[in-house]
């Protein structure tokens, strides 16, 4: 709301911070706010104890969490998608398209005008950028700003008449969750590079997206790990999310096949759900680059030029922090034992699709790109939509496929 914008200027706080404190005070956080103001106060953060058992336990709770407010979760088929808060639901939702009026007349009253230039390219055909990818960002943008905040709730009511809940993380590690019931899906609000077929199948369908905001190193192999646990069946595991590449330049995408993981030492080989063919379509600023080979870091600044010539030496041009831990939980989902360490693990036995895709953030081997510095802005949302896109389609053609032969 408007009121709750401006408490957020008084405080000095972004928007987005002050959102996450109220959900982790709930109902004590008018209490707990005018606490603080009474009197001076020395405020510390308490962080979570470094025990493996405290992390264990941490995502326990935030997957109770989450079947505690979908239950249904526990017994339907499951597509799970690790990437970010805004790309699946924007382009399942139609929201953005919705309020297009209001988000243009934002952008020309605020005068933003190498946005409003590239409007203009967009309705005019100067340029190839994506209409849809430019109102998701202006969508971002206007929910930022004090007169676009009523949009987030309106958002989520569209949101959940859609069969889309969002649930915030609570009281441990921030990732945020999503859960999607296909069958509730409006296939006349999809963005429309979703639709090349009928979506009418969708009403017959009992499967469930579970997007989530991707964690970071092995964080990744306790949350899949308590999600194969606690859900239902699993259909595929898709993952997206940022990396360094060695061999191309920001904005390209890549699709390994091999994953060499720093925190197991195993390396991994497995079937990519994905080519270059799935996204290129998609992608106007970048090259898709297939057959990668990746290695899964423990540390975004814990790479130097010797060692990444040395991986880049080796074959290896993909540098991210997720993929590995993701894939030693992949193993657990279907083997009775825990994953091997310092083994070559061979996992196309496995019984459901494996996806992985990464776009280029971080140029490291060029001075002073290193991995994690730096945002993508508006150009990086055509790498972070293409590779969505891709996610996207493939869950509805593998999704279409299983209820034809059901």
């Amino acid at each position: 709301s408007k009121t709750f914008a401006q408490l957020a200027n008084q405080l000095e706080m972004p928007l987005d911070d002050l959102s996450r404190l109220k959900a982790i005070w709930g109902d004590r956080f008018s209490a707990n706010l005018q606490s603080i103001a009474s009197r001076k106060r020395s405020l510390r953060v308490r962080l979570l104890d470094g025990s493996l058992s405290e992390y264990w336990r941490a995502t326990r709770i935030w997957i109770e969490n989450i079947t505690h407010r979908c239950p249904e979760i526990t017994h339907r088929p499951l597509y799970f998608i690790s990437s970010n808060n805004h790309s699946v639901v924007n382009l399942l939702s139609g929201f953005a398209r919705r309020r297009e009026q209001e988000l243009i007349t934002y952008l020309k009253k605020k005068e933003n005008q190498t946005l409003l230039d590239e409007w203009r390219d967009i309705q005019s055909k100067n340029v190839p950028s994506s209409e849809g990818n430019f109102l998701y960002y202006m969508l971002k943008k206007y929910q930022q700003t004090a007169e676009g905040a009523a949009l987030i709730a309106e958002q989520i009511e569209h949101e959940q008449r859609l069969g889309i809940t969002r649930i915030a993380s609570a009281h441990i590690f921030d990732v945020d969750a999503q859960v999607i019931d296909l069958a509730r899906l409006d296939p006349t609000t999809l963005d429309r590079r979703l639709s090349d077929n009928d979506l009418g199948f969708l009403k017959n369908s009992e499967a469930l997206i579970l997007n989530i905001d991707y964690p970071l190193g092995l964080a990744a192999y306790n949350v899949l790990s308590k999600i194969s646990e606690y859900c239902g069946v699993l259909l595929g595991i898709y993952v997206m999310g940022k990396a360094a590449t060695l061999n191309g330049v920001r904005g390209d995408v890549m699709i390994p096949n091999l994953v060499h993981d720093e925190q197991s030492h195993n390396t991994y080989l497995f079937q990519n759900a994905f080519a270059a063919s799935d996204v290129s379509p998609y992608l106007v600023y970048g090259t898709v680059l297939d057959n990668q080979k990746s290695v899964s870091v423990l540390g975004t600044f814990l790479q130097n030029a010797r060692i990444m010539d040395l991986f880049y030496r080796e074959g290896y041009t993909d540098l991210e922090m997720e993929a590995g831990p993701y894939l030693s939980a992949v193993y657990e989902t279907f083997r009775p034992k825990r994953h091997p360490i310092n083994e070559i693990v061979n996992l196309y036995g496995v019984p459901f699709d494996i996806g992985i895709l990464h776009y280029a953030s971080d140029t490291p081997l060029s001075k002073g790109k290193n991995l994690g510095a730096g945002t993508l802005s508006y150009f990086g949302m055509d790498s972070t939509y293409a590779t969505t896109l891709a996610i996207l389609r493939r869950i509805l053609h593998c999704e279409h496929r299983r209820l034809q032969g059901a």
